[in-house]
């Protein structure tokens, strides 16, 4: 979710319903070094809590100074350590989804965030995937170590790196997960509307769930999820109209973060054909708003929107956000020959954040 869930679009999806909402993923290295972009990826609104922020690293001892950074300057309630990503430029370093292979490297990073935290009551949660592919499943094992170290909560998306966005997640890896472990297991994959929530809950016994691509011009999504989750059966079908209006509030976030209306307006462009998927909008309409760069020239496009166009049914259920082909996860030379190394690859810490 790097470049979506800014301080901007979690404000927006607070104000549809509750849950903890977490920010871009952020490198320790870049944190440490006090990086002005990372600082601003870290920025909450007054009202955001808990203040939730996603690190991501691979040298124990970067990220230990980062989460004693968190602590010391009290910039979060809540650490959620990245151990899911699938992107070339974080696997190729031993990052992300492809971590948990090394499992002894993969305790000391988990161990040198929950340490300084523990003292300071952050909980400290994971996230990751089954495995690197099938032949290369991590997802108990990682699962019991991060138990073992103090973890408070994991999260399972349920698929493995090679699969990226494709295909479909396996919920029963979910269920396998939970019944190894002690602590709370999330699940995450292929939660579309608030009911696949509920069925992912009973089919895996799992504690929750953790939404991603879902809520991509989607943010009533969590709306529905509180509603289910106290058994009513209202769900949200807005007109679009009402989208609409979510739509000029999500780019006035934007512009007001980011204090400067065009790079605001330009940032939400990517967010256009989400909201409007199913819809019934020309396509000229839809490009103009993906090239829009005022507030003033996107209210005039909102407007010529058909406003009592009802909510495209035939797209519930159906995937949003990235969707792609499996490719082989891109590792570092030699990574799994040994499970046992914990030498942290030369070059690992991204001194970038997002993804």
């Amino acid at each position: 979710m790097a470049g979506i869930t800014n301080l901007a679009f979690r404000q927006l999806c607070r104000e549809q319903g509750a849950g903890i909402y977490v920010c871009e993923m952020i490198t320790t290295q870049a944190l440490v070094a006090r990086n002005p972009k990372t600082y601003r990826m870290i920025e909450f609104g007054e009202q955001e809590n808990p203040r939730s922020l996603q690190l991501y690293g691979v040298d124990p001892a970067t990220v230990r100074k980062a989460v004693e950074m968190v602590v010391k300057e009290n910039l979060a309630d809540h650490v959620d350590a990245n151990f899911g990503c699938s992107v070339k430029k974080v696997t190729r370093r031993g990052g992300g989804s492809a971590l948990p292979w090394k499992r002894n490297l993969f305790r000391q990073i988990v161990r040198a965030m929950v340490e300084p935290a523990r003292d300071a009551g952050i909980p400290v949660t994971i996230k990751m995937r089954k495995g690197i592919d099938d032949d290369h499943l991590t997802y108990i094992e990682a699962g019991q170590i991060a138990q073992e170290e103090g973890v408070t909560a994991v999260a399972l998306h349920a698929r493995t790196g090679e699969q990226r966005y494709s295909g479909e997640a396996d919920w029963e890896s979910i269920a396998n997960l939970k019944q190894a472990l002690d602590i709370p297991v999330l699940g995450n994959g292929d939660i579309w509307e608030a009911d696949d929530a509920l069925r992912m809950m009973r089919e895996t016994g799992c504690d929750g769930v953790v939404i991603g691509r879902g809520c991509l011009g989607r943010p009533w999504l969590f709306r529905d999820l509180a509603n289910a989750f106290r058994g009513s059966d209202e769900r949200t079908m807005p007109a679009l109209g009402e989208v609409a209006t979510i739509m000029r509030r999500h780019a006035e976030l934007l512009s007001r973060w980011l204090e400067d209306e065009r790079e605001g307006v330009t940032g939400f462009r990517k967010h256009v054909a989400w909201y409007l998927k199913g819809f019934p909008v020309g396509t000229d309409l839809r490009r103009g708003m993906a090239m829009a760069s005022s507030l003033m020239e996107l209210d005039d496009l909102l407007g010529k929107l058909d406003q009592d166009a009802p909510f495209p049914t035939e797209v519930l259920g159906k995937p949003r956000g990235r969707t792609n082909s499996p490719a082989r996860v891109v590792l570092p030379y030699g990574w799994l020959e040994n499970r046992d190394d914990d030498t942290v690859p030369e070059g690992a810490e991204l001194d970038d954040s997002g993804g």
